[in-house]
């Protein structure tokens, strides 16, 4: 249903330097740049980053929050971690959600400006 998505970021260069290190963790990769946009994906962009003049430089609650299938736990636990390493903050473990489903495991992080973006793996139950 959703072909892609786009957050507003404050200083592109430093973004992409942010999310280059994180998507990397869920098999993304920048495929492309522009002045004032960069966008990441797969095969295609499918997740955007956009530079808006104006934006404070600390990090706030834009409100924005993006959730990203990851391929599994391992994928969803190193996603958390290279946030934290590349300056994001915690917005919540990598963990089972309970409360979503009995299969929903998932981190939560905030991006340098403040961007929610979560990365999710449904576990097979046996």
């Amino acid at each position: 249903m959703i072909d892609h998505v786009s957050i507003a970021v404050s200083e592109l260069a430093r973004s992409i330097r942010f999310y280059e290190k994180v998507l990397a963790t869920l098999g993304l990769s920048k495929l492309v740049e522009r002045e004032t946009t960069a966008g990441f994906g797969k095969r295609y962009p499918e997740f955007w980053i956009n530079l808006r003049g104006g934006m404070a430089r600390e990090p706030t609650d834009t409100g924005a929050h993006v959730c990203l299938r990851a391929p599994g736990t391992q994928a969803v636990d190193a996603f958390f971690a290279a946030a934290l390493e590349q300056g994001g903050e915690r917005d919540g473990a990598p963990g089972a959600r309970p409360e979503y489903s009995d299969t929903y495991y998932a981190a939560f992080i905030r991006d340098l400006d403040g961007n929610r973006i979560e990365a999710v793996t449904f576990i097979v139950q046996k």
